[in-house]
């Protein structure tokens, strides 16, 4: 599983993820993300349609297909259940 977290530095959600997911990045060193800047990586903002409703994490199974995503402000412990879930997708 990846996960594409889109943000921005207007964005006051994305600065209270970006401390949320550093932790769980820190617990799970298996776990890939990838961040994306929603001013300036346009061609990935596109790709995935995401709008200006930020912060966006896009979940991905093994083949880089959308297994579901989220936007706005999630729990640490919401995150790390959804991704004990499907770890393995």
């Amino acid at each position: 599983m990846k996960v594409l977290k889109f943000g921005a530095v207007w964005c006051s959600g994305c600065l209270v993820m970006r401390p949320r997911w550093q932790e769980i990045e820190n617990e799970m060193p298996n776990l890939v993300t990838e961040y994306f800047d929603f001013d300036k990586d346009k061609d990935m903002v596109v790709k995935h349609s995401v709008d200006s409703k930020l912060p966006v994490f896009i979940f991905l199974d093994k083949k880089e297909e959308e297994l579901f995503r989220l936007t706005g402000e999630v729990k640490k412990s919401e995150l790390i259940k959804l991704i004990n879930e499907n770890i393995g997708k």
